[in-house]
């Protein structure tokens, strides 16, 4: 049965010289919390070895609900052992990516995960291969009540599940499906080298990342011009290697539809998460229609830097005295006392919870040598979940924190409430609990912003969320689908026709103020999830589907609306996404949820508005 060990939600942060200090010492994993010793976790590591051997018993006799009810309680014992093994090595290298002993037990892991993973891959296909009548037989079954849901699942698969001879084939081929992404990272984190960019202060340093958002963000437009110019051009040396790697990813994926009896690779990966259709085609054509709020606000941007066309260099300047920024800091002590009361809407036990992160040793938070530089959430069904972060006390520092909480609750939820089979979650669903987090804090700090230029510096977090986890991402989702109609009516890729699809998208996008330099139609080859076919589309319905929790949250006082949220976070995996949230009376096939948030999105640019032309600067 499949599993996800890992919910892991990558933000690139800079590691910082780091000097231990008494609260530092206090945010840190105890990872005694997942094994009190070596000896426990070699003690488990064992009993794995000792049980994979019986697995295979099975194997030709899942015809039987007996069977099939004993395979799994065995699978159930073997996975969740092997969680704790996976979380407790990856979680001791992560602290110290030179500690040997966890090079070590990971390599050990990872082995044994391999033999774990051998071992059952029979089940589902000997499932798959069964006759309908008898999985339905199954489905019935008293001694597999629990299973019900997956069983559900499962039969929907058939109708996809090839013969045994072909499936065997595909997944011999399966490992070649992945080798366009495998030489596209190459080229542009192996081959590629980032240009040097000479600062205002005279330093020549490396166009990382990193460099680049910082460069992006300077008052200073020339340079930002260069930066961007630098970098972009720089683009060119890998953007045809670029363009054949996307045009085989998507070839790939459209055949693997084709293979699979989809219409296309839209179908496809809609079906993995059970999404309708309908929900994607909502998302395109509701952003479309409210197009004019994005260009109302690049034209803003456009007024109040006093420049006759918005370039992308511009679209990330703040539209604040920088100063505000230096003085909106969140030690973490702060960031508990805020996040304790913003977060109060979910209700007293929810915040009993989030205390126990920051009492009982759930964050790891500050940066130091050799730790992982970056942020998730993480855990396994039987231990508490562990936040990684590497903290720096700004506004997007604090955010991150409530974001990865969100995550963390989740998981304590869904782990109090289902069966282990049920404990996960789909992207769909994971992003709503951490973002409904984002909603409430950012709500909480704006009601209470003391000066205009407070307001306004939060004004512009609240916006640019929007823009880059809706528009953006539908703007993303928007070509990945011309691209794929492309593929699948037998049409090729080239760096030229790739471009012009990219420039031509940011032009309709962002509106008559903007100018689209030629330079930033290279932009699509710097998005590693086009490589995953259809993802980037579910930041955007869960961004609008926390938005409608928490406004319901915000005006029911019965405690109703808190009352199904909690029940929605812990419903984990037993249901499809869609049907979770239509219990929350959120209804995601329904362009309503997105309406609302476009709708806030567009009062935002017109608060913005009007207090930049109080301060005289419109």
């Amino acid at each position: 049965m499949k599993k996800q060990l890992y919910v892991w939600l990558m933000i690139v942060l800079l590691l910082v010289p780091w000097h231990a200090s008494a609260e530092q010492t206090k945010y840190q994993w105890n990872l005694a919390d997942i094994y009190s010793s070596e000896t426990d976790f070699e003690r488990d590591y064992q009993a794995i070895v000792d049980a994979l051997p019986k697995l295979t018993a099975y194997e030709g006799k899942l015809q039987s609900a007996a069977n099939v009810s004993k395979l799994f309680a065995l699978n159930e014992r073997i996975a969740r052992k092997m969680e704790k093994l996976s979380l407790y090595a990856h979680l001791k290298q992560d602290l110290n990516i030179e500690d040997g002993t966890a090079a070590q037990l990971k390599a050990k892991v990872e082995t044994l995960t391999s033999d774990f993973a051998s071992k059952t891959a029979f089940i589902e296909p000997e499932l798959l291969a069964l006759p309908e009548q008898t999985l339905a037989k199954l489905q019935k079954s008293k001694l597999l009540k629990p299973y019900r849901y997956y069983f559900k699942e499962l039969r929907e698969q058939k109708k996809h599940t090839l013969s045994k001879r072909e499936e065997q084939l595909l997944a011999k081929l399966s490992p070649i499906m992945n080798d366009p992404e495998n030489i596209y990272n190459h080229a542009a984190r192996g081959d590629y080298e980032p240009p040097s960019l000479r600062t205002p202060d005279g330093k020549t340093v490396p166009l990382t990342d990193e460099n680049y958002t910082k460069a992006l963000e300077h008052m200073d437009r020339s340079y930002r011009k260069r930066a961007f110019q630098i970098r972009f051009q720089s683009y060119e040396a890998i953007e045809n290697t670029s363009a054949a790697t996307l045009y085989a990813s998507v070839k790939a994926d459209e055949l693997y539809a084709k293979v699979r009896k989809y219409q296309s690779g839209l179908d496809a990966a809609l079906s993995a998460d059970d999404v309708p259709k309908q929900v994607f085609t909502n998302l395109i054509s509701t952003v479309n229609d409210h197009l004019p709020s994005l260009h109302r606000y690049v034209g803003l941007r456009k007024k109040a830097l006093g420049i006759d066309r918005v370039h992308s260099y511009d679209m990330f300047v703040p539209l604040v005295d920088e100063t505000v920024a230096k003085k909106m800091k969140f030690p973490i002590e702060t960031a508990q006392t805020l996040l304790l009361e913003g977060l109060k809407p979910l209700g007293g036990d929810y915040i009993k919870h989030v205390r126990r992160a920051f009492e009982q040793g759930w964050i790891d938070a500050y940066p130091r040598p050799k730790k992982y530089a970056g942020g998730y959430n993480t855990g396994a069904y039987d231990t508490h979940p562990f936040i990684l972060l590497n903290y720096d006390e700004s506004l997007d520092g604090m955010l991150t924190l409530a974001h990865e909480i969100g995550h963390a609750m989740n998981s304590v939820y869904t782990n109090k409430t289902q069966p282990y089979h049920y404990s996960g979650q789909s992207i769909f669903t994971a992003e709503v609990a951490s973002t409904a987090n984002e909603w409430l804090m950012m709500d909480y700090l704006m009601k209470r912003a003391k000066t205009d230029e407070e307001m306004l510096y939060l004004l512009n977090q609240q916006i640019e969320q929007i823009r880059g986890t809706l528009y953006t991402q539908v703007m993303y989702s928007e070509f990945e689908q011309a691209v794929h109609d492309k593929v699948q009516k037998g049409g090729s890729l080239t760096a030229a026709e790739l471009n012009d699809l990219w420039l031509r998208l940011l032009k309709k996008y962002h509106g008559p103020a903007y100018a689209a330099d030629p330079e930033a139609a290279r932009g699509w080859l710097r998005i590693p999830h086009f490589y995953d076919a259809f993802y980037v589309y579910k930041y955007a319905t869960s961004l609008a589907a926390s938005f409608e929790l928490v406004k319901q949250m915000k005006t029911d006082k019965t405690g109703e609306a808190t009352k199904r949220y909690l029940q929605f976070l812990s419903a984990g995996a037993s249901d499809d996404p869609i049907r979770l949230l239509q219990k929350t009376g959120v209804d995601m096939t329904s362009p309503e949820p997105l309406e609302n948030l476009l709708s806030y999105f567009d009062s935002l640019v017109r608060e913005m508005e009007q207090l930049l032309k109080k301060q005289g600067r419109l």
